[in-house]
């Protein structure tokens, strides 16, 4: 009997590294999922600072109390002391502009000259004539001289001596002219040097040197004055009545000019004129300030907001104007309280040099906000650094 042999099974390759591949496959699950839970705890962390409030910077200055005058605020136009525009008053070649525009010109200092050579001739000729008239005149007084003496003799006449006495007034009479012409020649040849008449600041030329001039040419340039200066500004009827009936003196109102751009003029004014008739079209007098102006920060035709300043001094609250906001509700603050930021709604005054007054709102002493104004919402959290009054202006 033949014995029977189970068969052998060869194991294939791949059932052999079978182990080695699911050990591979798990070990790159769990990478898979390390990298997971990674990315994971990173959005948790990113969510978690995002939800994080974030602090804002800003800059605060306090609500201030600060002694006030009673102001009224007016519209005002500088004006020139003295403003002279510049003529030719002979006719001539210009020979040389002796200025340069818009520089400051001294009283007498010469601006144009023109060609001299016909003028110094009609000097010359004048001149001439009044020596010659002279010369005549000798004659005619001993011509008189010896009429008269022949009329007390029987030699001469009374009419002869008539004669010549009309003709030694006569020459009297001629040299006169001359001289009055000589005079005219000088006066003309003294137009060809065109000097200032003022002080003060000179415009452009509005002829230049080659053309000819004459009296008919116009305005040639205009020189106003500078220091001090006018501010002209109209005053309603009902001011003016109520400043007569409390007795206002004039003299004691202080008078300053704030630019378009909120900057406050360094030099106080006062008021030196108030019109004497009434404007029927607006109802207003017109009231003049003079200022001083010795940097010439004030300009002729300049236009100025004009804050009169009377009575006795108030306690007002006071912000910057760099913390006033505006929204459809009205004009409002950011104040600091806590930390965090919240909306104060306030009612304004008027102006206290670069300051606003203000008459609702606030009680002073606040933290407000001047600074970092731009991304505050109500309930933010802040941190608050005081700023100083000269920062806070630029």
């Amino acid at each position: 009997m033949i014995p029977i042999r189970a068969p052998t099974v060869a194991l294939a390759p791949s059932s052999l590294a079978a182990p080695t591949c699911r050990s591979i496959w798990r070990a790159r699950l769990l990478s898979a999922v390390s990298a997971i839970l990674v990315i994971c705890a990173s959005i948790a962390s990113s969510s978690a600072q995002q939800q994080a409030p974030a602090v804002v910077p800003v800059g605060t200055v306090k609500a201030e109390h600060k002694p006030i005058a009673k102001t009224k605020n007016y519209v005002g136009r500088v004006e020139a002391i003295n403003k002279v525009e510049v003529h030719a008053r002979v006719t001539g070649y210009l020979e040389d502009v002796q200025f340069k525009e818009g520089e400051f010109v001294k009283e007498g200092q010469h601006l144009y000259h023109i060609e001299k050579d016909l003028f110094q001739a009609a000097v010359d000729q004048a001149a001439g004539e009044l020596a010659d008239d002279k010369a005549k005149k000798l004659l005619t007084a001993i011509e008189f001289q010896r009429a008269d003496a022949l009329t007390k003799t029987s030699a001469g006449t009374v009419e002869a001596r008539d004669k010549a006495l009309t003709a030694d007034r006569d020459a009297d009479a001629q040299i006169m002219i001359a001289q009055a012409k000589l005079d005219t020649a000088k006066i003309n040849l003294g137009y060809t040097d065109i000097g200032s008449p003022i002080a003060g600041k000179i415009g452009r030329t509005k002829i230049t040197k080659g053309n000819v001039v004459s009296p008919e040419s116009g305005t040639l340039t205009t020189i106003v004055s500078q220091d001090p200066m006018y501010v002209l500004f109209p005053v309603s009827q009902a001011d003016i009545s109520h400043a007569r009936d409390t007795g206002l003196d004039i003299e004691g109102i202080k008078v300053r000019l704030r630019f378009a751009d909120g900057k406050i003029y360094e030099q106080v004014g006062k008021i030196n004129f108030v019109d004497v008739t009434v404007d029927r079209a607006t109802d207003t007098v017109q009231a003049r300030a003079v200022f001083p102006n010795p940097s010439g920060a004030l300009i002729d035709g300049q236009l100025w907001e004009v804050n009169l300043e009377a009575g006795k001094t108030e306690e007002q609250v006071v912000v910057p104007q760099a913390a006033l906001l505006t929204d459809q509700q009205g004009v409002y603050v950011f104040i600091v309280e806590d930390g965090k930021v919240a909306i104060r709604r306030i009612k304004t005054g008027g102006a206290s040099g670069e300051d606003i007054i203000v008459t609702e709102g606030l009680s002073g002493d606040e933290l407000v906000v001047v600074q970092g104004l731009e991304s505050l919402r109500p309930g933010m959290a802040v941190r608050a650094t005081p700023v100083t009054a000269a920062l806070n202006r630029s």
